[in-house]
């Protein structure tokens, strides 16, 4: 199913502004959980947290800062 260009746009405005604080909310307290690992851990850990997240939703920002190609 191929989202409108309009709906993606949408969609991915709700992503960035209610999903990921969400995620950080959610990645911050289970960083937290463990015991506090080295400096460069804990970076390492919030780095692939942070690539992680765009990975299942790339097809709703692909083409978004584009110009409608529908009209």
């Amino acid at each position: 199913m191929a989202l409108r260009h309009k709906t993606r746009r949408r969609l991915s405005i709700l992503i960035l502004l209610v999903g990921l604080p969400a995620y950080i909310v959610v990645a911050v307290n289970l960083v937290s959980w463990f015991e506090r690992p080295s400096l460069l851990a804990e970076l390492a850990v919030y780095v692939v947290l942070g690539i992680v997240w765009i990975l299942p939703l790339k097809f709703v920002f692909r083409g978004v800062g584009r110009d409608d190609p529908e009209g």
